[in-house]
């Protein structure tokens, strides 16, 4: 019966019967069913090793089985699986048959569902052998079936998620490399680590999830398993969520809300992580993400970022403590993202090249040219890099106009005139003329042509941005007494409260002229670059 049933699984996804074949043994479904029934029995004898005639006992210790199994089923499904996930791929690179699997005739969706569905089926089965335990212990305890139900909802959700980050990080691996074997092992590790971390942040009584730092609780089980059970961690207040808002909507009034929340975040990053994914699997030199991709990435990130920054009473505390800390947050978490991209999105000598040499031959019209560099894949990210930064951009824009801010630290009210909202303007002005610098800088070393163009590029942007602030500091050269020189630093924020507009307005023009000098020199090298390949192919070398 179970292989009449593999046979026709086989019919609907080939690399899932694949998948299935090699796994479900019957040695191997021994060992995971007995692991699975020792394990209840293990959880179930310890909540019940004595009589008791109390009802409200036996319905306590029915809620511990409940709540231990549900602790039990995110580690043993999210760590497991995201190893068994990885140490698959990397085994596969290693035999050479995920280059034939890339050959077949199956699509990319077909391949990662067999993956997702066929490499973890023996944790899979495990569980589901614990789940009638499980309903049972949740309805003994008078725990409401729909909790129950969302329960396993927002845990199927996670494994999508967690899951599919394995599936990209076990197609890094690369044949031979030293670092393949342990590969399996530091993912999963990664992931044990971010569920034990997230874990002991749920179990404190707190109401940290009013800034930025709140988007990446969305990724963890935890917050919302305690919302649902709210004896999993004793908390005296309850859960944190109870408090939640976004963008001034109270989502924590609602299980419906917070449960579709997690939800709609969790099915939204696993469909992006997914499209990236498949976009690897069939050609791995290719960028991780595209050029529109990361018009997505930014805007989502935005939308969530100042969801959680944007909330009520937060006009009411200290400037330093309540609006400040969490715009520092999105400054910072904005600058890593538009870096991180810079290094993504800019392509190399030869595929500049490439595309230099298609464009000298005339091809495309000026309207493809820019075309080409807003979605083109060989094409400098300039264009596609100063788009993203727009987009970052907008919401501090609404921002900086519509709000002004009482600091109760020294009595006053910040951005309450047009003088201050210009400077501002100006600091946003000045952070992106130094991003667009930080770019060029690196498209230019990528199209040098000494070796490890990637190891330069990323030293040469670390230098750039963090040794000047060091030295200042270093120097004892306060912001305060010198605003000018941390203006033209990659931190110029702390200087502008010292630093007139006129001030601010030269050091954005001398910003604006380096930035012009380097696009010149960029442009002149794209340009030889392709006139000397159209050369070469002319004179059939």
């Amino acid at each position: 019966m179970m292989l009449n049933l593999i046979d026709k699984i086989g019919d609907w996804n080939p690399q899932l019967f694949r998948e299935l074949k090699g796994r479900l043994k019957f040695f191997n479904v021994a060992i995971a069913v007995a692991t699975s029934l020792l394990l209840q029995l293990v959880v179930f004898s310890s909540y019940h090793s004595r009589e008791f005639p109390d009802d409200a006992l036996w319905q306590e210790n029915w809620e511990h089985i409940f709540l231990t199994l549900s602790v039990i089923f995110i580690f043993t499904l999210l760590v497991v699986g995201s190893y068994l996930l990885i140490n698959d791929l990397a085994k596969e690179e290693t035999r050479g048959t995920l280059n034939f699997i890339r050959l077949s005739p199956q699509s990319e969706t077909s391949i990662l569902t067999g993956k997702l569905l066929g490499v973890p089926s023996l944790i899979y089965l495990s569980i589901l052998l614990a789940v009638p335990l499980h309903l049972w212990a949740g309805i003994s305890a008078d725990i409401a079936f729909s909790y129950i139900l969302s329960y396993y909802a927002i845990l199927a959700a996670s494994c999508i998620f967690f899951y599919s980050a394995a599936l990209l990080l076990g197609l890094f691996s690369r044949s031979g490399s030293s670092f393949q074997p342990l590969l399996g092992f530091l993912g999963s590790s990664v992931v044990l680590l971010f569920l034990f971390i997230t874990m002991v942040l749920a179990s404190y009584d707190s109401n940290s999830l009013n800034n930025s730092n709140a988007c990446f609780r969305l990724f963890n089980p935890w917050d919302v398993t305690n919302y649902l059970f709210p004896n999993l961690f004793h908390l005296s207040n309850g859960s944190p969520l109870k408090n939640w808002q976004f963008f001034y909507l109270p989502l924590g009034t609602s299980v419906v809300s917070v449960v579709g929340f997690h939800l709609l975040n969790l099915g939204l990053c696993s469909y992006g992580i997914l499209q990236v994914v498949k976009r690897y699997f069939r050609n791995p030199q290719a960028s991780i993400i595209s050029k529109e991709q990361s018009y997505l990435l930014v805007a989502f990130c935005q939308l969530v970022m100042w969801g959680f920054t944007v909330q009520n009473g937060l006009n009411n505390e200290r400037w330093d403590e309540g609006v400040g800390g969490n715009l520092v947050l999105v400054a910072v978490y904005n600058l890593v993202l538009i870096l991180s991209l810079i290094v993504v999105l800019s392509p190399h000598r030869q595929d500049v090249q490439d595309w230099a040499r298609y464009r000298h031959q005339g091809v495309s019209s000026r309207k493809n040219l820019w075309r080409d560099l807003i979605s083109a894949e060989k094409s400098p990210a300039l264009v596609a890099i100063a788009i993203n930064l727009i987009i970052v951009t907008i919401p501090w824009l609404v921002w900086v106009s519509l709000t002004s801010v009482f600091d109760a630290n020294d009595g006053q009210t910040w951005l309450s005139n047009d003088i201050d909202r210009f400077k501002v303007l100006l600091a946003i002005a000045l952070s992106i003329s130094l991003m667009m610098i930080y770019a060029t800088i690196a498209q230019l070393i990528l199209l040098l042509k000494t070796p490890k163009r990637s190891f330069w590029a990323i030293g040469t942007l670390g230098t750039a941005m963090f040794l000047p602030p060091m030295i200042l500091q270093f120097l004892d050269i306060s912001s305060s007494k010198y605003p000018t020189v941390w203006l033209f630093s990659t931190f110029p924020w702390p200087a502008i409260e010292y630093a007139g507009a006129t001030t601010i307005f030269m050091a954005f023009l001398a910003e604006l002229s380096v930035l012009a000098l380097l696009n010149f020199q960029l442009t002149k090298r794209v340009r030889l670059a392709g006139e000397s390949a159209t050369k070469a192919l002319l004179a059939g070398r």
